[in-house]
């Protein structure tokens, strides 16, 4: 049984955490096994969307205590193994966004600590009702300084800081409003309703949403000026695509466009 499994519907791949008797927790096997997947998700253009979810009662509890333990007993008390476990963390979390497919979490039961980092990282997430969020380190006196990283870039500074100090877990309904999620849907339609996302934006220009995406992060950082002059540069190599003649002349023919790419 695969650690992470895939299927693919179309032009949506389907990643499943599937470590369910550890709560889909980021071992070192499952970071190697996301990091990997996401490496041929890069290079692969029949994908358009991607849909992230966990097996069994959870999405995602965090890091491997357990495995983390375990590092202590190093001669260094584990500052080696923690520091590359953490740099392959954000490795993982980053190539989410540097990938050209859009990633949709599909969130249920808990996202905690690194799960909900990894829910933060995704570029668009849909939670059951019932779905509690949390980064809950500081409740075993280790504060969630690199899920902060993510957080802190989906919702309000002081909710994101309220959430890492109190270690308090919130519903997905107040999720929701504060930014982290995009939709909260019944537990017996979040299987339909992520993949009706997901096909939504599969359905569009791959190479518009794949140039799009990598504009979105590029730009957020910058100053509004050099913003501006970025995207419009990303918008005039837009235009210059064949496909995007095409979209324009369908939408003023009224007719379905005859995309190539």
């Amino acid at each position: 049984m695969a650690i992470l499994e895939r299927y693919d519907t179309g032009a949506v791949a389907h990643l499943t955490l599937n470590s369910p008797e550890k709560l889909n927790a980021l071992s070192d096997e499952m970071l190697a096994a996301l990091q990997a997947e996401f490496e041929r998700l890069s290079s692969d253009t029949r994908i358009r969307a991607v849909i992230l979810s966990g097996a069994g009662k959870v999405f995602c509890a965090g890091h491997d205590l357990k495995e983390m333990t375990a590092g202590r007993q190093a001669e260094d008390g584990g500052k080696a193994y923690f520091k590359d476990l953490f740099d392959r963390c954000a490795r993982m979390m980053t190539s989410i966004q540097k990938l050209p497919q859009p990633v949709i979490a599909q969130v249920h039961g808990i996202a905690t600590a690194a799960g909900c980092q990894l829910v933060a990282s995704c570029d668009m997430a849909v939670a059951a009702e019932g779905t509690k969020f949390g980064v809950n380190g500081v409740n075993i006196g280790l504060f969630c300084s690199t899920p902060m990283v993510a957080l802190s870039r989906n919702i309000p500074r002081k909710q994101a800081f309220e959430m890492l100090s109190t270690g308090q877990f919130i519903p997905a309904d107040r999720a929701e409003s504060l930014g982290l999620i995009n939709k909260v849907v019944a537990p017996d339609q979040l299987e339909t309703e992520t993949l009706k996302l997901a096909n939504l934006v599969a359905g569009k220009l791959g190479a518009a949403v794949k140039i799009g995406k990598e504009a979105f992060y590029n730009q957020i950082q910058m100053p509004l000026d050099q913003a501006y002059a970025y995207t419009g540069d990303v918008m005039v190599e837009n235009m210059l695509y064949r496909d995007t003649a095409e979209g324009i002349a369908a939408f003023l023919d009224k007719r379905d466009p005859d995309w190539q790419q």
